[in-house]
């Protein structure tokens, strides 16, 4: 037998690379074609941040770098439409295009039942386009006064509308109304029955949900598709009712940064596991994080007072290190998140509404604990959009100031009812989710 391979060898061989190059070749030339162009990334980043798909707007801080909506409305006054929304709920509308959605709790005529309802509705008349009833259930456990059983706010990429429960479950649909799939988590106990809130956040092809209480907390991460769980995480905390917020370090790398009494923490997004933490936060945390330029802010304000200021390349415990960039123990927010926009952080306290000032890169105090005509009581989180911030009076008074390092009232309006849900801003609208009713105010006539 010759010690050289045949020419049937060589033949073989070459058949195969010959398959290989084409298959290469054509792969090549599929992912040319799927692949997003730089033109249409522009375009799609551009159509996700004139949307307000999440409670907290498209980049997760409470700001629109779009929208221009009035600074002067009321019942009386640049008014589009008011529509009355049956049943309780404190989560704030989601904006894409020309549908609002939103989630309600409607009680039935059993006791202590509810129906679980989504609505979408026309952004420009405020009719009802869909009305969906996901689910019909009696809570398990009870509530506070001034919150429900619907508090968690929808969310959307504009494919898929995301409607969270609680306790009740997890619903996704089409933009048309259709569900999709549902997932059941399993049911909370939360401190104290103060009822449960926190909501989820999409990030790329996975949905993020919180599930922190007195039992065993977790933090799921969800194929957007489908329900299935890709990751979950343990998480040494009791009842916390913040949103995670999707965030990057210096190098790029995506981080969910999450509150929490024991710690404030960061995630890698993929895999699930924690980079960070960072003990200080007070008691049942509700607030949620705001960053910018790989650095994350995290506050609480119950039974105590803490914000920091964390670099998100830090990695293990960054207390006393130098990825714990500052920090104050003052006047810091209980219930509503802070504000980030412009190079400054705002925040109020919830029963007083005295506002606070700081600059983020270096945490220096602009104003402190300032008082705000018709701002006393709040849930709400202060929003921001065309060098002006929006300030939300539980009692139903919007407060405008402007978006600079002097305290300076614009307008003082009130739409005539309580309010307990942050607004969303789009375009020329803005939109507030009252007590009994969902308002569009707007100076446009388009």
């Amino acid at each position: 037998m010759s010690k050289y391979p045949s020419n049937s060898f060589f033949l073989s061989a070459l058949a195969v690379s010959l398959l290989a190059l084409a298959t290469e070749s054509r792969a090549q030339e599929t992912a040319k074609e799927t692949a997003p162009s730089f033109a249409q990334q522009k375009t799609s980043a551009h159509t996700a941040a004139a949307q307000w798909g999440h409670w907290r707007g498209p980049s997760g801080s409470g700001k629109s770098d779009t929208a221009k909506p009035p600074q002067e409305f009321g019942p009386d006054k640049a008014l589009r439409w008011k529509v009355p929304i049956a049943g309780q709920g404190s989560g704030s509308p989601a904006v894409w295009d020309q549908k609002v959605f939103l989630t309600s709790a409607v009680a039935t005529q059993n006791r202590n039942e509810f129906e679980f309802h989504v609505y979408c509705l026309d952004r420009q008349t405020g009719k009802t386009l869909w009305d969906q009833k996901a689910v019909t259930a009696k809570p398990h456990e009870g509530t506070h006064e001034t919150n429900g059983y619907a508090s968690a706010s929808p969310c959307t990429d504009g494919d898929m509308l995301y409607a969270f429960f609680g306790s009740r479950g997890l619903f996704a649909y089409s933009l048309d109304g259709k569900q999709v799939w549902s997932k059941d988590l399993g049911d909370m106990q939360i401190r104290n029955g103060f009822g449960e809130g926190s909501s989820p956040t999409i990030a790329g092809d996975l949905l993020i949900v919180p599930w922190d209480h007195e039992g065993q907390s977790m933090l799921y991460a969800l194929n957007k598709k489908t329900g299935d769980i890709v990751w979950q995480t343990k998480r040494d905390e009791p009842t916390c009712w913040a949103t995670p917020l999707i965030a990057s370090d210096p190098q790029g790398n995506a981080q969910i940064i999450m509150n929490g009494q024991t710690a404030a923490r960061g995630y890698d997004l993929a895999t699930g596991k924690e980079l960070w933490q960072c003990s200080g936060q007070t008691q049942r945390p509700c607030a949620s994080a705001v960053a910018q330029d790989g650095v994350a802010y995290v506050a609480s304000g119950f039974r105590g007072s803490y914000i920091g200021a964390f670099d998100l390349s830090g990695r293990g415990k960054l207390e006393s290190t130098k990825h714990l960039l500052w920090s104050q123990n003052r006047d810091t927010p209980d219930v509503a998140s802070p504000l980030l926009t412009n190079g400054r952080l705002y925040y109020y306290k919830e029963k007083t509404g005295l506002l606070t000032c700081v600059e983020a890169k270096t945490g220096k105090t602009l104003y402190s604990a300032s008082r705000v005509p018709g701002v006393a009581r709040t849930y709400a989180s202060p929003v921001a959009a065309n060098g002006k911030i929006y300030l939300t009076d539980r009692g139903g008074t919007i407060t405008v100031i402007e978006d600079s390092a002097e305290l300076k009232v614009l307008a003082n309006n009130n739409v005539g009812e309580g309010v307990d849900a942050t607004p969303a801003l789009v375009g020329s609208d803005l939109l507030v989710r009252g007590e009994k009713h969902l308002f569009c105010f707007s100076d446009s006539k388009d």
